[in-house]
Parts: structure tokens; sequence; C-alpha cells
């Protein structure tokens, strides 16, 4: 029987990664490097340690909402993704 391994990823729907969304370059990297599937879902409210509520309604639009990125493989494919994919800025996916 094949096990499986699952990866939650956060970023900000506004994170941006070589002039493209964060979640876009992490889709394209996992699907690049044969994952067996993604999935990125923007979410509807949330926020961070030190940081306000960002919502979805209608009376507080954000444009920068999380993303929720899940990635899934078998055991060994979490060895498929480089380990640290870096700008010239140096920031990281």
């Amino acid at each position: 029987m094949t096990q499986w391994k699952q990866l939650t990823i956060y970023v900000d729907e506004s994170a941006h990664w070589k002039h493209q969304p964060a979640y876009t370059a992490v889709m394209e990297l996992a699907w690049r490097h044969g994952l067996a599937g993604a999935t990125a879902i923007r979410a509807i409210e949330g926020f961070r340690k030190n940081s306000s509520i960002h919502t979805a309604n209608l009376l507080g639009l954000s444009s920068d909402l999380p993303v929720v990125i899940t990635l899934i493989d078998s055991e060994d494919g979490d060895r498929r993704i480089p380990p640290n994919c870096s700008t010239n800025g140096g920031n990281n996916l």
C-alpha cells in the first residue's frame, strides 16, 4: 500500500516570487517535479501573529487574504522539491 504525505503551506495572496503570485510558483514547482497533486485555496478570513484580521466580507474586502496550498505525494515525494528556492532579493519559497 502506498503511504502518502501532505505538506500544507500558507502564503499571503499578495506574496510574489519572480513576478508571479507565490501560490502559482509553488503549484508550478510541484507540477514540474512530478508530485501526485496540489491545491491552492483562497481563504475567506485569516490573521497572523501581530496582525489584524483580514476578511473577504463586503464591509472589509481584503486583497491580502491567506492562500492555503496543499501538496500531496508519496512517502519519498518530499525529496522532489528543492529544499530552498530563493530569489535575488532573498525571499524564499
